[in-house]
């Protein structure tokens, strides 16, 4: 069966922004008559024909966004939905909230909901199994602004916001080897997800720094808690085990911590360790976890505030320019190094 032709067809074909191919084709007085006329005419010819749906999404606003995350549980996470729902109330929006628990078929299936149900924007981080986008593609084919934070991608033309992840990579490993730590392990996250990749790249650099060998050995996939703490029972088995271990996650950096400890291992005597997220269980970790603080809420409300302005905007003829917005990491230490 031919494809249906959509909006964003006439858009690329055109040049164009596909929220001003929508204006042209209702004939909005803020697109030119010359647009309006060329936008018709390659409808015309293309055989375009109005998706009925994305019309009612765009005239009728109900005042909601919709919020697709791996997991409500996880601290970073709720940090992050505390800080939209702030955003979103005060500008008289309400939040919907889908946990795709880190499933890429239950993502799909949030993403036909938050369409079904008629959200005026979404707010997104995807799942680790994600690899294919055309679900989120989906909605911005149907003109509805898709907001990635936290984990995000270059491959839907959509807006961004993240945290510095390289940078607050870099700081805990050069803070790590400040403290005389010379064979340091990461624990890492999946390279599919950007932050996997930034955070790596972080613990690399600093290595280089010091002019300190990057051993690839010492790099592991462990960003859950029971993955980190069989992994870090192997790895301090071994001759020459690590005096330093740099983790992506703070639950993963409090694993390494109970397992040096199963091990008769002193922290910070014999093994320093330093997480990434500065989440509460840090604070009550022992000892006290040094991490990297991400500022989920902070996240959560730019991440908000992006797609409120994104609603609101209105630029004629001028074609869509994502927006990247980075916050800025901080290292907190605590007993742990």
């Amino acid at each position: 069966m031919k494809r249906q032709i959509t909006i964003k067809d006439i858009a690329q074909k055109l040049g164009l922004s596909t929220s001003t191919v929508s204006r042209a084709l209702k004939d909005h007085p803020d697109i030119s008559p010359k647009t309006r006329t060329a936008v018709k005419e390659l409808a015309a010819l293309l055989g375009y024909r109005p998706n009925r749906i994305a019309l009612n999404l765009r005239n009728n606003s109900t005042r909601t966004i919709g919020l697709i995350i791996p997991e409500i549980e996880h601290y970073f996470f709720s940090a992050i939905i505390n800080g939209i729902e702030e955003i979103a109330y005060k500008n008289d929006y309400s939040v919907m909230v889908f946990q795709s628990n880190e499933s890429y078929k239950r993502e799909v299936l949030n993403s036909q909901a938050v369409l079904t149900n008629r959200v005026d924007g979404v707010l997104v981080s995807y799942s680790k199994e994600t690899s294919d986008f055309s679900h989120f593609q989906k909605l911005v084919d149907n003109e509805i602004p898709v907001v990635f934070f936290d984990r995000v991608t270059d491959l839907v033309q959509a807006d961004q916001v993240l945290a510095d992840d390289y940078q607050g990579a870099f700081l805990a490993v050069n803070h790590l080897i400040e403290k005389g730590c010379r064979r340091i392990a990461h624990f890492a996250a999946p390279q599919n997800l950007q932050i996997g990749k930034q955070r790596l790249a972080g613990y690399h650099d600093a290595l280089l720094k010091h002019n300190i060998p990057f051993d690839h050995n010492l790099v592991l996939l462990a960003d859950t808690y029971e993955m980190a703490r069989k992994a870090a029972h192997d790895i301090l088995r071994k001759p020459n085990a690590p005096d330093g271990f740099f983790a992506v996650n703070d639950m993963s950096a409090i694993a390494i911590i109970k397992a040096a400890k199963e091990l008769g291992k002193r922290v910070p005597e014999d093994v320093r360790v330093v997480g990434f997220e500065n989440s509460k269980s840090a604070m009550f970790s022992d000892p006290e976890l040094t991490t990297v603080d991400q500022f989920g809420f902070d996240l959560g409300r730019e991440a908000c505030q992006v797609l409120l302005r994104r609603l609101k905007d209105d630029k004629g003829d001028e074609p869509f320019r994502p927006v990247k917005k980075v916050i800025k990491t901080k290292l907190v230490v605590r007993n742990s190094t």
